[in-house]
């Protein structure tokens, strides 16, 4: 069986999340970098007709969307299981993907992020207006921490997958960092995973 290939960058959340399910489960697999800040190649947009990453492949099969290339290497690989068996917690984690996916990304990096640190002049009113939702992404993930170590389950699942390479970025910022200090269960499962194996390996080199 070939090993499988992620298309898409290092520093790119969605990217990580993908390699952060494989490196959880010790899957051995290629990265070859698509650079999202230049047009895309027609090789890429007939990988992904949206021209956006990651894309996936293995053995012949293809497939794009996070969170599909997540489910298929935890069901497709042995290893860590990253999906609760339990009903109540699978839902869970999957309600907590939805928030990452529809409030968190688009707040704390489409605008939060990419503004504060990557814009020469970062527009502070956009930033303003994207942290009420940012905050509220927060908070919501505040009070659907249970009593597990992680925030669907007492084991690292696809939430926490989804989460972490979203708040790395967030927590790097002054206004991240001030909304992380506010919320004692996010703070506390951010100091829990950060150092894990998986994340630091798949941590991105920004220069």
């Amino acid at each position: 069986m070939a090993n499988p290939t992620l298309y898409g960058p290092a520093y790119s959340t969605y990217a990580r999340t993908a390699r952060l399910a494989m490196e959880e489960n010790g899957v051995k697999y290629a990265l070859e970098e698509v650079d999202i800040m230049q047009p895309r190649s027609a090789v890429h947009m007939a990988r992904q007709p949206w021209g956006k990453v990651p894309a996936f492949e293995h053995d012949g099969f293809k497939i794009y969307e996070t969170q599909a290339i997540a489910r298929y290497i935890d069901e497709s690989f042995g290893g860590a299981k990253l999906q609760p068996a339990d009903t109540k917690k699978r839902a869970r984690m999957n309600q907590i993907l939805g928030i990452f996916d529809s409030y968190g990304y688009p707040s704390m990096i489409s605008a939060v992020v990419i503004e504060r640190m990557f814009s020469p002049k970062p527009d502070e009113n956009k930033i303003k207006e994207a942290m009420v939702s940012a905050d509220k992404t927060l908070d919501a993930l505040e009070g659907l921490i249970g009593d597990g170590k992680y925030l669907a389950d007492n084991e690292v699942t696809l939430a926490d997958l989804m989460a972490v390479p979203i708040i790395d970025y967030f927590a790097a910022t002054p206004e991240g960092k001030a909304a992380l200090a506010k919320r004692p269960k996010v703070s506390a499962w951010w100091n829990r995973i950060k150092d894990r194996p998986s994340v630091t390996k798949t941590k991105p080199n920004l220069g």
